[in-house]
């Protein structure tokens, strides 16, 4: 079956403000999602980071255990599962409770999923940092939230920014997963196109290119954001090589 490119532009132009509204709504779920999620990513991934000293007191031991049980099982169950179910599932169990729209489960659903990426990887950038650092703190009186905020977290942000950025290209893609729920998203608004004009390859083809485009974009500024870290430039040469 051959592709008909002037289709595919009558099918763009035709339908660009449909396909703008999707993008719009894609890159939300894309950001929110990486953001919030860093955010819990952060507090679980440090939570999963406290050891269980000798010095510490009974009840401090008990408390410290039970966290990890309920991060590492909310990292499993996360982890373990497709966004797509846990959208469902999600969405129709809480929409009695809490009353809430597509837009607003679908948010907090992408930030919940990313989160359990996302304390996985700050979790592997802690560990990367050399625990002689984190005694020195200790030994200078500072706290654990102290040493977590102050040395520790910074080190394994700057250690983590390749995978975390990867995380907002996954979300880009993954973010089409929330059409379960009527989220109109850029493939809910590819579907639409596609089942009033019945052009599905020409359609579908059209969306792939703008997936494509906003991933290739947000892969360069997220590149081009790593190297200003590291303290180097980089150039339209070394992001095609």
């Amino acid at each position: 079956m051959n592709i008909d490119f002037l289709k595919c532009w009558e099918i763009f132009t035709r339908n660009w403000p449909i396909f703008v509204y999707g993008i719009q709504m894609t890159l939300w779920f894309a950001f929110a999602g990486t953001i919030i999620g860093f955010i819990i990513g952060l507090l679980v991934g440090g939570i999963r980071s406290v050891e269980i000293n000798e010095y510490d007191s009974m009840i401090v031991k008990i408390l410290k255990r039970i966290a990890r049980l309920i991060t590492g099982f909310y990292i499993w169950v996360f982890r373990g599962t497709p966004m797509m179910i846990q959208a469902m599932f999600l969405y129709y169990l809480l929409k009695p409770i809490l009353g809430w729209t597509p837009f607003s489960a679908g948010t907090i659903i992408i930030s919940v999923n990313t989160g359990a990426y996302m304390a996985e990887i700050i979790r592997s950038g802690i560990q990367s940092i050399d625990k002689g650092q984190n005694e020195a703190a200790m030994s200078l009186g500072m706290t654990t939230t102290q040493t977590l905020m102050s040395i520790i977290f910074p080190q394994a942000i700057k250690n983590s920014f390749p995978s975390i950025g990867n995380q907002l290209i996954v979300n880009i893609k993954d973010s089409s997963m929330l059409n379960v729920i009527s989220v109109t998203e850029l493939y809910f608004q590819t579907t639409s196109i596609a089942g009033s004009n019945y052009k599905y390859a020409e359609t579908f083809f059209v969306s792939a290119l703008i997936y494509l485009f906003l991933t290739t974009i947000s892969s360069f500024i997220l590149n081009t954001i790593e190297n200003r870290l590291n303290g180097k430039k980089r150039s339209y040469k070394d992001f095609c090589s």
